[in-house]
């Protein structure tokens, strides 16, 4: 039996050399256990050199090989190639500036993840003679879910509000602030609430679900969101029924 051939178009664009991003296509092999990951390192190492894009672990852990896939965000080395069709168009994720090729610029995101401090702030700093913060398996599992995120950034590219509002804080951002909000040694979602509730924080997201639909570690970032909707509000009628809890 012939081996299949596939042709992949990939969105091509070097800022230093091109007015524009353009396609170019590439005749590549599809053998049974390729990922697209797998058709796109034969391109590199076979056919052209010049290609950029960025990808490490090929096990759907390090989150850097994120690209549009026929449309679609996606893991490339996630994406089998015996699912797709003889023709695959690649793209890199969309709602970013386009670094070169496959590559987008992240570091809005990263200002932006930054922003929510998703970090451990416990009641009291502990030394590291005195152990760890510890928690029951029931306290774990309440948040154990956000903890999955590898900032891959397909919940960015497909989400409708970050394509129509650039301070949106973002799926994943703001999933993973409920994630420490959530966590019982954490005490610090005051210090978030600035970024997490305001309107480009929880209330500029429309529960369009597209967020959780592509992660590939089933994060479901929309419900972290509508719970800290839910949250928000109950703070603010708290606030409102009894202000001397705000002092």
């Amino acid at each position: 039996m012939s081996e299949r051939i596939v042709e992949l178009e990939i969105l091509r664009y070097d800022p230093d050399q091109d007015r524009e991003p353009y396609f170019q296509t590439y005749t590549v092999p599809c053998r049974e256990d390729w990922v697209i990951l797998d058709a796109i390192n034969y391109i590199k190492d076979e056919l052209d050199r010049t290609l950029s894009y960025r990808w490490s672990c090929h096990m759907a852990v390090c989150g850097s090989c994120g690209m549009v896939i026929n449309g679609a965000p996606a893991l490339a080395c996630h994406s089998f190639m015996r699912d797709y069709p003889d023709k695959i168009r690649v793209e890199p994720l969309r709602n970013f500036p386009i670094e070169r090729d496959l590559i987008v610029d992240m570091d809005d995101f990263i200002g932006k993840l930054t922003s929510v401090k998703p970090w451990l702030i416990p009641r009291e700093e502990r030394s590291v003679d005195e152990g760890e913060y510890l928690q029951s398996p029931a306290q774990l599992a309440v948040f154990k879910e956000y903890t999955a995120c590898i900032n891959c950034l397909l919940c960015y590219s497909a989400c409708p509000q970050v394509a129509l509002n650039e301070t949106f804080v973002g799926p994943a951002a703001l999933a993973l602030a409920h994630r420490y909000n959530i966590d019982s040694r954490d005490v610090g979602r005051s210090a978030r609430e600035d970024v997490v509730a305001s309107n480009p924080g929880i209330w500029e997201c429309s529960f369009v679900g597209a967020c959780s639909e592509v992660c590939p570690k089933q994060v479901d970032p929309a419900a972290a969101i509508q719970q800290a909707k839910i949250a928000s509000t109950g703070d603010y009628f708290l606030d409102f029924l009894m202000p001397w809890r705000r002092n």
